[in-house]
C-alpha cells in the first residue's frame, strides 16, 4: 500500500457503500462537513483516510475514491455492539453530555474499544508516510493518538473532539480516566469546539497528573527526562456555508420553499426545529413550550405551526428506542388537543432529508429553534444563518449549544427555563423585520467568514507549527 503524507482517521470512511439491483458494490460520497472541509486538503496532499466502511465483517482492500486513499478498518458485529453501540455511545456519548442519560461503564465494552482503537492506530500507522501528519477524529478514537506516537514517533499528530468535553465532577466518574486522557495526550494538537471544553480537558490533566498547563499547551513529560508540548485550544467548526448560499438562491429550492408553507396551510409563522433523535438535543423541552403557548392560548393552529424534523439515530440504542416513543407520544398528546380539520399544530417528520429540502425548509421557517440540553456546535444553526439570504427569520438558540459562543446575535434560552423559552419563542414570532434584518445580518457575517474552510486551515497551521518545533527538537539531538 502507498503512504500519504496526511492521513485522516475517524470512525468512518467518507464514502457510503452502495449496492445495486445486481449485487454490485460502488461508493458514493458522504454527506457532512468534515468531509467537505478535508476534500481540498485531500487532493492537494495526495491524503489517505482511514475509517470503518460500514457493515459488519466487510472484507475491503485499500483503494482509491476521487483522488484520495481509502484505508477501509474492518469491525465484527460484535465490535459495533461493543465498541460503537456500547463504549463510544453509551458511555462517552451521556457522560461527555453532562450526563442528561445515565451512562454505563461496563469492562467488556472498554475492552473491545482498546482493542479497536488499537486496529486503528495500527492501520493509520501503515498509511503514513515517514514524517508525516495524521489527524485523528473523535471521542471514538480516543486511544489513537498515543498508540499512534508509540508506533510511529516521527509522524505529527492532531486529534478533533467534535462533541463537549465534561467538568471535572462528571469526567471523573470514568472508571478509564487516566487512560483516555494519555491517549488525547499523544497528540501534538488538540482541538475542541469551546474554550470551555479545552478548559475542561486542562483541569483534568491538572487534577490527574499534576502536569502544568498553560494557554500555550500542555508540558508532558518524555521516558528520557525531556519534556514535549501539546497544544490544547478551541478551534470551532463550522459549514460550507457559500453551498448553502447557493442553494438558496436556486428558483427551485425557492419555489419548494412556498409549497412548503402551502402543504402547511400558508400560516402566518412557522416554527422548525431540525436534529438527530437524541436526548441532548432538547426535543422534548421544545414541545412542551409550544404545547404550553397553545393552551395559554397565546398561539393557534391557525396562525402558527411547528414543523420538527427528527432524523433517525442509534435505533438499537435503548435509550434512543424510549425517546421516540416519548416524543411521538408528546406530539400525538399536543396534536390531538389541538389541531383542526385544515391546520395541524406538529407536523413530525421522523426522516432523514436532502440537503435541497432542508434548505427550503430554512427558507419557509420563520423561527429556527435550537434547543439543545449540550451540543459540542450544532452546525443547524449555522445553516438556518447561512441559507437566510433574505436577511429574515429568526435563530432562537440554546446557550449550551457551541454555536452560541459565536452567534451573539441570536435569541438566546436556557431550555431548563420552559416559560423562558416560551417568552422568547414569542419574542421571535412577534420580532419586527428591522430587528430580524439587523439580528440576521450579523449572524450571517459571523458564519460567512468563519466558515468550515477556516476551520481546517486553523488547526492544520497548528500542525504544521507543531511539525516545526519537532522538527528543530530532532535537529538539536
Amino acid at each position: 500500500m502507498s503512504q500519504a503524507e496526511f492521513v485522516v482517521v475517524a470512525n468512518r470512511l467518507p464514502v457510503d457503500r452502495v449496492v445495486d439491483a445486481d449485487g454490485e458494490l460502488s461508493w458514493r460520497r458522504s454527506p457532512g462537513g468534515l468531509v467537505t472541509a478535508l476534500e481540498p486538503v485531500m487532493k492537494k496532499e495526495d491524503g489517505a483516510w482511514v475509517g470503518w466502511a460500514g457493515g459488519a465483517d466487510l472484507e475491503v482492500e485499500p483503494f482509491e475514491f476521487d483522488g484520495t486513499l481509502l484505508v477501509p478498518v474492518k469491525l465484527s458485529a460484535e465490535e459495533i455492539e461493543l465498541y460503537y453501540e456500547g463504549m463510544s455511545n453509551d458511555t462517552f456519548w451521556p457522560l461527555y453530555h453532562d450526563v442528561i442519560a445515565a451512562p454505563r461503564y461496563r469492562r467488556i465494552w472498554w475492552d473491545s474499544y482498546v482493542r479497536v482503537n488499537k486496529r486503528f492506530a495500527a492501520a493509520a500507522a501503515e498509511a503514513a508516510a515517514p514524517g508525516g501528519t495524521v489527524w485523528v477524529q473523535d471521542y471514538q478514537l480516543q486511544l489513537v493518538p498515543k498508540m499512534l506516537r508509540e508506533a510511529r514517533p516521527d509522524l505529527t499528530i492532531g486529534y478533533f473532539h467534535h462533541i463537549p468535553f465534561p467538568a471535572y465532577g462528571l469526567y471523573s466518574q470514568l472508571p478509564w480516566r487516566k487512560q483516555v486522557l494519555e491517549g488525547l495526550l499523544g497528540a501534538d494538537v488538540i482541538g475542541f469546539q469551546r474554550v470551555a471544553d479545552a478548559g475542561n480537558f486542562a483541569r483534568a490533566v491538572r487534577r490527574l497528573f499534576h502536569y502544568t498547563t498553560k494557554a500555550t499547551g500542555i508540558t508532558v513529560p518524555l521516558e528520557n527526562g525531556t519534556t514535549r508540548n501539546a497544544l490544547a485550544k478551541a478551534f470551532p467548526i463550522s459549514i460550507d456555508a457559500s453551498s448553502y448560499v447557493e442553494l438558496a438562491k436556486d428558483p427551485k429550492v425557492q419555489a419548494r420553499a412556498a409549497e412548503i408553507r402551502q402543504e402547511l396551510g400558508n400560516p402566518r409563522k412557522i416554527l422548525l426545529g431540525v436534529d438527530r433523535l437524541d436526548y441532548t438535543k432538547g426535543i422534548r423541552h421544545r414541545l412542551k413550550a409550544f404545547g404550553e403557548l397553545l393552551e395559554d392560548g397565546h398561539v393557534g393552529v391557525e396562525d402558527v405551526t411547528l414543523v420538527q424534523v427528527a432524523s433517525p439515530s442509534r435505533e438499537r440504542v435503548e435509550a434512543y428506542m424510549q425517546l421516540r416513543d416519548e416524543i411521538e407520544l408528546a406530539v400525538g398528546r399536543v396534536n390531538g388537543d389541538f389541531d383542526t380539520t385544515g391546520h395541524t399544530a406538529i407536523r413530525y417528520l421522523h426522516n432523514s432529508y436532502p440537503r435541497e429540502e432542508m434548505v427550503a425548509l430554512f427558507l419557509a421557517a420563520d423561527v429556527m429553534l435550537v434547543t439543545a440540553l449540550r451540543d459540542g456546535m450544532n452546525l443547524v444553526a449555522k445553516e438556518y444563518v447561512a441559507a437566510r439570504i433574505d436577511n429574515r427569520g429568526t435563530l432562537v438558540l440554546s446557550e449550551f449549544a457551541g454555536a452560541a459562543d459565536e452567534l451573539a446575535s441570536a435569541v438566546r434560552i436556557n431550555p431548563h427555563d420552559i416559560d423562558g423559552m416560551k417568552d422568547a419563542i414569542m419574542r421571535a414570532i412577534q420580532m419586527p423585520p428591522a430587528e430580524q434584518g439587523k439580528r440576521m445580518r450579523a449572524l450571517r457575517k459571523k458564519v460567512l467568514d468563519s466558515d468550515v474552510a477556516k476551520w481546517s486551515e486553523s488547526f492544520l497551521t497548528a500542525l504544521a507549527d507543531a511539525r516545526t518545533v519537532k522538527a528543530a527538537r530532532v535537529a538539536r539531538r
